[in-house]
């Protein structure tokens, strides 16, 4: 199994999704796990499963990047707690996956090391920032792979991409050993071909973790969907995101038409009024780029990493030289922008008044979850751009992840399904929300909606 994956990551080497594959050491594991089997006839929840990791996830002793120029040659010196949890089950890690450089992007095009073409259209982008990860999935390559979602990371590629991609609630799952880009938004996240096995991943890796106090402190939870009946269940949605002007007419009209279909089906939909829609893109990139410049920090050229020699003794010079030459250019825009807002003549103007919003949406998300179980809206206004489309108008770029920086700023769980086809033959999902640790709830519909509703 094995060395089919092998097989197809060296056909598919075009598409740049992995940055590092380990043949050896992978093929090691799987002859080391059949003869353990053969021996015991026990075997873990993922005895076997070969999965890729996004490049911002620690393994210890292996080359770990952020797809970044600033750690070049850094071997992690421990591995991550998902990372732990995932061997402690028997899963076979095969490499790591490209993205955009710290996690910063949304179509893998800011990685130092090329973009991540789509495999349905080469032409277009797979999404990102964990585009890498996501097509590792899409492609074959990998029977699942884990990526980290800060504000769509893994909804949007999953999207792009015809895959499932699952970002759980904030605090569910440890990210101990995750390279940080926003400590208060970052979750990993799960992407899988269907439902079941991303329910599967997520209890593995879950549960509490004494090296992450923001984690959640209780055992990993358990999620079967044997119960599929979900009619009981009171969905919303976001008018907002329906009348947006943003949004692809054919994925308006398609998530339209279904919503009176499963309304049809017995399923309880209302309208949600939802007046801070607009707030939501400022407010996620102020107060992302703000954390983003703090974290970045540590990449100095002295501890570890990438150091440019200007010629000169001067420990400022180096730093200026070291970060100018190894951060891209979406890092450096990202951190001279958190610097802006945090400085002292704009952090009440910007910062401040961006944390009052990120307060008001979670006490609009109680509100809604007063009445609602569930809440439904695109995951992406648009189908996959093509390569390059958007380069040039960074703030184009960012617009386009309004409908999922929601749940990162209100650390809700949400999922795309992949259950929609334009009429260009290109895959667009849905995005399903709950409230906070309701995975379960959220899992259960997201597959039967699979099972009922996709487009083949």
């Amino acid at each position: 199994m094995v060395r089919h994956y092998l097989r197809a990551i060296e056909t598919k080497s075009h598409l740049n999704a992995f940055l590092r594959v380990y043949a050896t050491e992978a093929i090691q594991r799987a002859q080391q796990l059949d003869v353990n089997r053969k021996k015991s006839g026990l075997s873990g929840r993922l005895h076997g499963v070969v999965v890729a990791l996004k490049d911002v996830i620690c393994y210890k002793d292996h080359p770990i990047s952020a797809a970044s120029n600033i750690l070049e040659n850094f071997t992690s010196v421990y591995s991550a707690t998902v990372v732990r949890n995932l061997l402690n089950e028997q899963a076979i890690i095969i490499g790591h996956t490209n993205c955009d450089e710290f996690a910063m992007g949304s179509t893998n095009e800011n990685s130092a090391f090329g973009n991540v073409l789509n495999a349905i259209d080469e032409n277009r982008v797979p999404g990102g920032s964990s585009g890498g990860s996501a097509v590792a999935v899409q492609a074959g390559l990998s029977m699942v792979s884990l990526g980290t979602d800060t504000g769509g990371s893994v909804r949007q590629p999953a999207d792009f991409c015809g895959v499932i991609g699952l970002k759980p609630t904030y605090g569910l799952v440890s990210r101990y050993g995750i390279i940080a880009y926003a400590s208060s938004f970052d979750q990993v996240g799960v992407f899988a071909s269907n439902v079941q096995d991303a329910a599967l991943v997520l209890e593995v890796i879950s549960g509490s973790d004494d090296y992450d106090s923001t984690v959640k402190s209780s055992p990993s939870a358990s999620f079967d969907l044997a119960n599929e009946n979900n009619k009981h269940l009171k969905i919303g949605f976001l008018q907002e995101a329906l009348t947006n002007s943003a949004v692809d007419p054919e994925i308006k009209e398609t998530i339209q038409s279904f919503i009176g279909r499963i309304r049809n089906d017995g399923y309880a939909v209302k309208p949600i009024t939802f007046e801070l829609l607009d707030f939501l893109v400022p407010a996620y990139y102020i107060l992302t780029t703000a954390e983003a410049s703090s974290n970045l920090s540590r990449y100095d050229g002295i501890r570890y990493g990438f150091r440019s020699n200007p010629g000169r003794n001067n420990l400022t010079d180096l730093y200026c030289y070291t970060r100018s030459s190894g951060f891209g250019k979406e890092v450096k825009r990202r951190i001279m922008l958190g610097t802006f807002v945090l400085s002292a003549g704009y952090y009440d103007a910007y910062f401040t008044k961006a944390q009052q919003v990120r307060r008001l949406l979670v006490e609009k998300m109680w509100l809604i979850f007063k009445e609602f179980d569930v809440i439904i809206l695109p995951t992406s206004p648009s189908i996959p751009f093509k390569t390059g489309e958007k380069m040039q108008d960074p703030v184009a770029m960012y617009l386009a992840d309004i409908f999922t920086v929601f749940a990162n700023l209100t650390g809700l769980p949400a999922i795309s399904i992949p259950l929609f086809k334009h009429s260009l033959g290109l895959p667009f999902g849905l995005q399903i929300m709950t409230n906070q640790f309701c995975e379960l709830s959220l899992l259960q519909l997201s597959s039967e909606w699979v099972a009922r509703y996709r487009t083949s």
